[in-house]
């Protein structure tokens, strides 16, 4: 199995990205470890969920403060805690420049859209409203701006006819659950090589062999 990667997840709200991650983790079907969670916000899911699990978790607020000296005591927590990767799951804070490039090529994010399109804090209820019939969910590294770094992992999910924000949301957050674990397994197993704007993915083994696929979802390869 080799060194299991140590995963300090960054999230702001209801948690379940990160308790996707942390069942992938405790049904052995990654060889990684969430080690830490860090919160916005005192009142989130996340926390109580990291709780649950008996993961060490922090809430280091950002209102009134200055961004550097937040993202400092950031950085101080993971690196005491070891961490090996950063993983945005819902964290609704834009990290600075700095903090991009103390964490570049170790620090990915989940985005409920098809990036390039529909950045931004409502990628699914903008898809909605501009009508496409198609659209998804995104694991990428993190670059200096928001929701454009380069891509790892995509899967398309139809928008349905009746479709509300909430309905579809929930079916993109299914998918979410199994690509962000995915990335991480890839992450683990040193099988993503960066590439510019590109990301390789080395051969190795395929979860659409090993675990449940939406039959209406398409994967992207890699998955």
């Amino acid at each position: 199995m080799g060194k299991i990667l140590r995963v300090g997840v960054l999230a702001s709200g209801s948690g379940t990205d990160l308790q996707s991650i942390i069942d992938a983790s405790e049904q052995h079907r990654i060889n990684a470890k969430v080690v830490l969670v860090i919160s916005d916000r005192a009142e989130a899911q996340a926390l109580k969920r990291a709780e649950q699990h008996k993961i060490p978790w922090f809430c280091i607020e950002c209102v009134g403060r200055n961004r550097e000296l937040h993202e400092i005591q950031i950085t101080t927590v993971l690196e005491k805690h070891q961490v090996d990767l950063v993983v945005g799951a819902g964290y609704m804070r834009i990290m600075t420049p700095e903090f991009i490039r103390k964490w570049k090529g170790r620090l990915i994010n989940i985005h409920p859209a098809l990036l390039p399109s529909f950045k931004g804090v409502n990628g699914q209820g903008d898809a909605l409203a501009y009508g496409v019939r198609i659209t998804g969910c995104t694991t990428h590294f993190m670059d200096e701006e928001m929701d454009h770094g380069p891509i790892i992992l995509q899967a398309a999910v139809k928008v349905l006819p009746g479709d509300t924000r909430d309905t579809l949301a929930e079916r993109i957050l299914e998918v979410e659950h199994q690509i962000l674990p995915r990335t991480i397994e890839l992450f683990a197993q040193g099988r993503l090589v960066l590439e510019g704007r590109h990301v390789r993915i080395l051969p190795g083994d395929s979860w659409m062999t090993k675990y449940e696929c939406y039959p209406e979802v398409l994967y992207s390869d890699g998955y």
